[in-house]
């Protein structure tokens, strides 16, 4: 639950993993007329620290206190999860998309909260259900579009999601070895497996701060923006929303993380089980009937979770 202190200079340029440029630039979706049903999901979070909106198929979650650099608070953690479950359950959603509000993704914990000392700090962690981590256990892609400094348990939020965007200046930070804290949130299970053992203890023991055109460099982001960075990530939302299958992305997500500890046995068999039921699935024939028609394919929502 660390939180940033430091504002080092802006990162460079960005470099491997960046957007394509001009030439096939990421089509930003229409937004949907103000008070239509999609337009606004916030009435199920009970919380405007987390803001929730719809662009088409994607609902975009905001983490919103700008004034702080969006720094965590309880009751935020909660709406947070809560947001992430009920755009799981909701058909009309495809894909998710976290961000933060203003300059910033997501500074941290409270300080004032960690100042408080450890009955506090205990008070304010979540249950299980809740940790940074719920985007693993829903059924959608969640898309991280960290749009500025990141630092402690905002490294665990970015983290916390199955592919991530960053802009080229992001300022990003483990930040815990700073504050006599550890790897928390899991972080120590899970970057090893994004990033590999050397460069996870870079980042953890040094608590250095990284741009995020390095961040891609060494694999902790996928995507480095120039440009708008949560246009970039809702395009590339919309673009899975528009041609992949609800039921493949859902199948492919769990299929990587069942796998991650299984043996090579194990998930070979789960994924010939997996093929045989998809051989049956209506979404291929509204596939290949795409295809010959020379249209996009018409795929059938998830279910309601």
């Amino acid at each position: 639950m660390a939180a940033s202190g430091t504002n080092p200079p802006p990162g460079p340029a960005a470099g491997p993993g960046a957007v394509p440029p001009a030439s096939d630039p990421p089509e930003s979706p229409a937004s949907p007329a103000p008070g239509s049903p999609s337009d606004d999901m916030n009435s199920g979070t009970d919380s405007s620290e987390i803001l929730v909106r719809r662009a088409g198929p994607v609902a975009i979650v905001t983490l919103n206190r700008p004034a702080v650099l969006n720094a965590i608070t309880h009751q935020m953690a909660v709406a947070y999860a809560a947001a992430l479950r009920a755009a799981d359950a909701d058909p009309g959603v495809r894909v998710v998309v976290v961000t933060g509000a203003g300059r910033g993704f997501c500074s941290g914990a409270d300080l004032g909260r960690l100042a408080q000392g450890a009955g506090a700090i205990r008070r304010f962690v979540v249950p299980a259900s809740d940790l940074p981590t719920v985007a693993f256990r829903i059924r959608k892609p969640v898309i991280c579009a960290v749009n500025g400094p990141v630092a402690g348990i905002g490294f665990a939020y970015m983290m916390g999601s199955d592919i991530r965007f960053a802009a080229a200046d992001a300022r990003i930070s483990t930040t815990f070895a700073r504050l006599g804290l550890v790897a928390e949130y899991g972080l120590a299970w899970l970057l090893p497996r994004a990033i590999g053992t050397a460069w996870s203890l870079d980042l953890l023991l040094t608590a250095r701060t990284i741009s995020g055109a390095e961040a891609a460099r060494i694999g902790l982001v996928q995507y480095v923006s120039t440009r708008s960075v949560l246009d970039d990530a809702v395009a590339y939302a919309t673009r899975l929303a528009e041609n992949s299958s609800p039921y493949s992305m859902a199948a492919a997500k769990a299929q990587v993380y069942a796998d991650l500890d299984a043996s090579a046995e194990e998930g070979i068999g789960r994924a010939m089980a997996l093929m045989d039921e998809s051989f049956d699935n209506p979404d291929l024939a509204a596939a290949l009937a795409a295809r010959a028609g020379g249209h996009p394919p018409d795929f059938a929502p998830l279910p309601p979770g």
